[in-house]
Order: structure tokens, then sequence, then C-alpha cells
């Protein structure tokens, strides 16, 4: 998981996880990654439009948003 995440910073790739918050539910974020501090995930979420912190052990998957491109 930390792989995945510190490939998405350093290629400044959007993310979507699937993250267990500490009341027990289940959220479906888009996220643009920023940096790992220990056990964390600095992000700027697009979902809530504004800076988050992210338990990294919270974080079921991850998966690259996959930009489309108009032909």
């Amino acid at each position: 998981m930390v792989k995945e995440l510190q490939r998405a910073i350093t290629q400044q790739q959007r993310i979507q996880i699937i993250y267990l918050s500490s009341n027990g539910k289940t959220t479906q974020r888009t996220l643009r990654p920023l940096e790992i501090v220990g056990d964390r995930l600095k992000a700027y979420c697009l979902t809530r439009s504004a800076p988050r912190v992210f338990i990294i052990d919270n974080i079921l998957a991850v998966q690259p948003v996959v930009e489309r491109h108009a032909v």
C-alpha cells in the first residue's frame, strides 16, 4: 500500500481510495496525494475540495485515476 501511495506522490498522479473512517463508515475518495508522514497520508481530497490527512492502515483500496483525453 505504501509503495503505491509513494509512486502516486512521485508521479503526481491522482488516486481513488476506499477509506474506513474512525466511526466505521467506508467512503470512496479521489485524492491528489502530497506526502507520507509516519503512518499518515497528507492529500488534497478532490471529493471534499479540501486538504485531508488519512491513516494509511484505514485505506482499504487504492487505484490510479485514469485520465481520459478527447480524441
